[in-house]
């Protein structure tokens, strides 16, 4: 399998391109803020085809180059039906303050092919296989994407913004929830092999045995201890 990735953007926001193998048809993550011309390097490095854009949210520095992505390449681009809306009106996703900074500029919009996500989908795209899991908290319709272990390669997880090496995604947007983002770490992430790679929507990577012994939110939702203080900011 090929997976490759960069952050992009003033938030550093991880976009990836996976793919079974160089020169094949290959899934795109998170195209966010200034991706759009990585996503093209990456296509002509690797000889990829893109079949599809699949976000594990709404916000901005997530989502603001699916519109050319997915207009270059004539591909779908899939979401969960709660996030939606952020993709044409990122102002109200992020609270006035932010928004305002960003409107002048960015071109917000959804591409012609959107397809909305659900709990527990399957979806075979470019061969492969991505199970959707709902996550909410660090906003109403995030989600990650789990590929499934083979011989040669362990388990592969999506987290977006709710997992990170070392923290989870911050709640104090609107739609954001701490309690909530919490109870999506114990079902989504705790039920996890160890060994299962966490590649997040910022920072590097790390596996689900790395938090669990060392993020302080992974081990207090393992003990069963109360909700704690909000994560530290990272990305939006």
């Amino acid at each position: 399998m090929l997976i490759a990735g960069f952050p992009a953007g003033a938030w550093g926001t991880n976009c990836y391109l996976v793919a079974p193998a160089a020169g094949e048809e290959c899934v795109i993550i998170d195209p966010g803020h200034q991706a759009a011309e990585g996503v093209e390097e990456a296509l002509r490095k690797h000889r990829l085809k893109p079949v599809a854009v699949v976000l594990t949210h709404g916000h901005i520095d997530h989502v603001a180059s699916v519109v050319p992505v997915c207009g270059a390449h004539d591909v779908p681009a899939w979401i969960h039906p709660a996030d939606r809306f952020m993709m044409s009106d990122p102002e109200k996703a992020l609270g006035r303050s932010i928004g305002q900074q960003l409107m002048g500029e960015l071109t917000v919009g959804e591409p012609d092919d959107v397809k909305e996500l659900s709990d527990g989908a399957r979806l075979d795209l470019a061969g492969m296989e991505f199970t959707v899991a709902h996550a909410p908290g660090h906003t109403k319709g995030s989600v990650t994407f789990r590929m499934p272990e083979s011989p040669d390669v362990p388990s592969v997880f999506f987290s977006g913004d709710l997992l990170f090496a070392g923290s989870i995604g911050r709640t104090d947007l609107p739609g954001g929830d701490h309690a909530e983002i919490l109870q999506s770490l114990a079902r989504v992430c705790l039920p996890l092999d160890d060994s299962t790679v966490v590649l997040s929507g910022h920072g590097p990577q790390t596996t689900i045995g790395r938090e669990r012994a060392t993020n302080p939110y992974l081990r207090d939702v393992a003990a069963g201890l109360g909700a704690g203080s909000p994560a530290p900011r990272r990305g939006m």
